[in-house]
């Protein structure tokens, strides 16, 4: 591990040297490619460059340790820097781990209603506000592509892109079933009932990761409609697009334009069909391996939301937070921070 941390600062040595040559500067191709790997490799090397700086501290308060009267001072020294020096290493070994390549991406994030009929499309729309104020508490910009209403405030299905720095990073273990614990606004007797919402975080997939051959889709348009079938317009301006290898259906009318909504569809349709890719070749790695890091599956219960008791549990990892309602507001460090340590030390074990 220490020859690899050694290569890569002489590596980042070598790049700042680089970047301080005219040459380089005046390319501008080149200098941007610079001050990607400078940036990725910066947390990296000065975490390696504190801890050869607390390990030395280590041995030369070791020394201190044989004087009888530095003793004890020492002692409490030691203590700290040793405290200090595995924290670092903890900090190196996270660091270590083989980056997603999506991390950086932006996200289309689909949310639908599941089991419970209103009340399951009410908790969808709780889920969609609590990621809209958890992008907005981040600084990033979400677009709502496409929205499916049951007339009463909830929401049958909603596709939106969020686009912004570490997005898909801080979402992608979102993916899953949620499931609510409440007693609905409808409901006299008091009962509490279960019901149930899909969410889906998928990287947006760029036109250099997804080639789509036109042969392969099936381009239908009509006339967009609102709730209850009433029309929205009079022209074909609404768009199905299917990808007929693989029977993907995108559907998109919330554009007055037939070219907008083909747009829209066409980034929601590369999206999935990059997800349908990515767990291709997870499968192919780790057959056996079904956890929701190995394979991004979204069949699996993630977390339970209990209204009665104030309480969010994570199911996959054994974390409970007793702050329902700041989550449902967009306060989700917590749980998204829990999920990113735990599934990070699953890959450190792996």
């Amino acid at each position: 591990m220490f020859d690899k941390l050694t290569t890569v600062e002489a590596k980042y040595e070598q790049l700042m040297t680089e970047m301080a040559d005219p040459a380089v500067q005046a390319d501008q191709s080149k200098f941007r490619t610079h001050s990607k790997a400078l940036s990725e490799m910066q947390p990296l090397v000065e975490a390696y460059r504190d801890y050869k700086k607390v390990d030395a501290d280590v041995s030369a308060t070791e020394e201190l340790l044989k004087d009888p009267d530095m003793r004890e001072l020492a002692q409490q020294e030691m203590d700290e820097l040793q405290r200090r020096r595995d924290e670092l290493l903890s900090q190196i070994k996270v660091l270590l781990v083989p980056k997603d390549p999506n991390d950086q991406k932006n996200v289309i994030l689909e949310i639908r209603g599941g089991t419970g009929g209103d009340e399951a499309a009410l908790f969808a729309a709780n889920l969609f506000r609590m990621y809209s104020r958890y992008a907005e508490r981040q600084g990033w910009k979400l677009e709502v592509l496409n929205l499916s209403d049951n007339g009463i405030g909830g929401i049958k299905e909603v596709i939106a892109t969020i686009e912004g720095r570490n997005a898909y990073s801080r979402l992608k273990y979102e993916s899953g079933v949620h499931r609510v614990q409440r007693v609905p606004a409808t409901e006299a007797s008091g009962r509490i009932h279960t019901s149930t919402a899909t969410v889906a975080v998928l990287p947006e997939a760029e036109e250099v990761d997804i080639q789509i051959n036109e042969k392969d889709l099936r381009v239908d348009t009509f006339c967009s409609s609102g709730p209850g079938g009433q029309s929205v317009n009079t022209t074909y301006s609404a768009v199905r697009i299917t990808h007929i290898p693989t029977g993907l259906v995108v559907s998109q009318q919330d554009e007055k334009s037939q070219i907008k909504n083909r747009a829209k569809a066409m980034k929601v349709l590369r999206s999935r069909l990059y997800e349908l890719e990515m767990q291709k070749q997870q499968e192919a790695i780790a057959k056996d391996r079904r956890t929701q890091v190995g394979t991004g599956e979204r069949s699996e219960k993630i977390r339970t939301y209990n209204f009665r008791d104030n309480r969010i549990t994570d199911h996959r990892i054994g974390h409970t937070m007793h702050q329902l309602t700041n989550a449902l507001d967009g306060d989700l460090d917590e749980l998204i921070d829990a999920a990113v340590t735990f599934f990070t030390s699953e890959k450190l074990n792996a």
